[in-house]
């Protein structure tokens, strides 16, 4: 994207936060992570429970900030504000109200970052260097306004990624994001440590229609069983309601989906006055229903359907969200499937279906690490995995973290297993067991650490 003006000059900045300048600059990026900083980004000196980030002003400096928001003087130029954390939420603010981009929302329990990411490339594809979206996943209440704040003035899109783990979060995020396109994703029991049901995180989740600017869009799943209760909450907010899925009744249905040619899904779908067909090249329904959701949001704003497709047949594995590797073994390789990013009931069961389907494969390994933030149901939940890893004809699986103890037990000799407490153990339990042909997955919860024994497998040292 060619920018004829900074992202912000110290002037807009002052404005926008009701701050001082001290020392006129211009900025080109932003960032709250001194390791972050290139020459010419504003660094932001926010406060933490437990750290400041004033005492890394003079180290992003050295690192060629042009310069920062503060809340005490520092030397170098820098704007004076009497808070930095609101300082950055009023940045994002501002950069939210000079845009005239399509602004794109997506929460949902899974497949968030993957749907950001795809949307993205279609936006991008049909006019390539004006769409705009959140890096990783920074769709916290640091990481949204962040976002918002890098979004260049020229954008003619940005799309941001929202997630909550409480009640309330979604509200605030989507007001400032003010999405002219809200999606959910989908509806699963991720952070059920937090809520007493389902049907509360559908609540949580639909806070995020609360956003939606007059005349905006509201994308839901058509074959979720809290479909309506998500259209009562987009009811009052949404111009227009599009439901995607398979079932007969959905705005954005996709009619055929069978295995193309080579790797990935064609499908054939109908949306409101339009046909598509297109090839995913990523695996498996729950991308189906992602792909669903982001041509639904392209046709929303009437976008270019047909580079929504091409560019959802050009779009690579993600790290630690599919991503996939092919590993170097004595006699031949192995497939390497990194989904250690982030796992739920319903992603972990989606994916040992995609395990399923490697029709090669010789052996299918499964590297299963606990999932997280599941409350009291926790045990249930993750014994409750058998039947998927049973329907997968998993070959081995190694079982990571103490939560894992009741799908041990579930799984009993069924499938040939071990069960081990971390990441290192499980390294260990990979080590000389692996052979040419092998399909190995390994999905699990980020905080179990299992994208170090993705590191170890890709880098050949198994």
């Amino acid at each position: 994207m060619r920018r004829v003006k900074p992202l912000w000059t110290a002037q807009e900045l002052a404005d926008a936060t009701g701050g001082r300048v001290e020392g006129d600059f211009a900025a080109k990026g932003v960032a709250f992570d001194s390791r972050e900083i290139e020459p010419g980004d504003l660094f932001i000196a926010m406060k933490g429970e437990s750290d400041d980030g004033h005492r890394f002003v003079e180290g992003a400096y050295a690192a060629g900030a042009a310069g920062a928001i503060v809340s005490r003087a520092v030397s170098g130029p820098h704007v004076l504000v009497a808070d930095t954390n609101t300082a950055l939420n009023a940045i994002g603010r501002a950069s939210r109200g000079r845009s005239s981009a399509h602004i794109f929302g997506v929460t949902g329990s899974v497949g968030k970052t993957g749907t950001k990411e795809a949307l993205f490339a279609a936006l991008d594809r049909a006019a390539p260097g004006t769409a705009h979206r959140s890096l990783k996943s920074y769709n916290n209440h640091t990481g949204v306004p962040l976002s918002l704040a890098r979004m260049p003035r020229e954008a003619r899109s940005g799309v941001f990624e929202m997630g909550m783990n409480h009640a309330g979060e979604l509200a605030a995020l989507t007001r400032l994001v003010r999405p002219h396109v809200a999606i959910v994703t989908a509806i699963a029991p991720a952070h059920r440590q937090y809520f007493a049901s389902d049907e509360a995180i559908a609540d949580a989740k639909g806070e995020i229609f609360q956003g939606l600017e007059p005349g905006g869009t509201a994308i839901i799943p058509h074959d979720s069983p809290h479909r309506d209760r998500l259209v009562a909450a987009a009811r009052p907010h949404a111009a227009r309601i599009w439901t995607f899925g398979h079932g007969e009744g959905a705005d954005i249905r996709a009619r055929d989906s069978v295995p193309a040619q080579g790797r990935g899904t064609l499908v054939s779908a109908s949306l409101p006055e339009a046909e598509l067909t297109f090839t995913i090249s990523q695996l498996g329904d729950h991308w189906v229903s992602n792909a669903l959701a982001v041509i639904g949001a392209v046709h929303a704003v009437g976008g270019a359907l047909a580079a929504a497709g091409l560019a959802l047949a050009d779009m690579a594995g993600l790290k630690g969200r599919g991503e996939r590797h092919r590993i170097a073994l004595d006699g031949g390789e192995a497939l390497l499937i990194d989904e250690s990013y982030n796992a739920n009931p319903a992603s972990m069961a989606a994916t040992l279906k995609t395990l399923e389907r490697e029709k090669g494969a010789a052996r299918r390994i499964a590297v299963l690490g606990a999932m997280r933030e599941l409350g009291e149901g926790s045990a249930a939940f993750h014994a409750a995995l058998a039947g998927p890893i049973e329907a997968a004809r998993v070959d081995f699986a190694v079982l990571v973290g103490e939560e894992m103890a009741a799908l041990a037990k579930a799984l009993g000799q069924k499938v040939k297993m071990t069960h081990v407490p971390d990441a290192a153990s499980a390294i260990d339990a990979l080590r000389n067991r692996l052979a040419p042909g092998d399909a190995i997955l390994v999905k699990g919860s980020n905080s179990v650490g299992l994208a170090a024994v993705v590191e170890v497998l890709a880098g050949g040292k198994s």
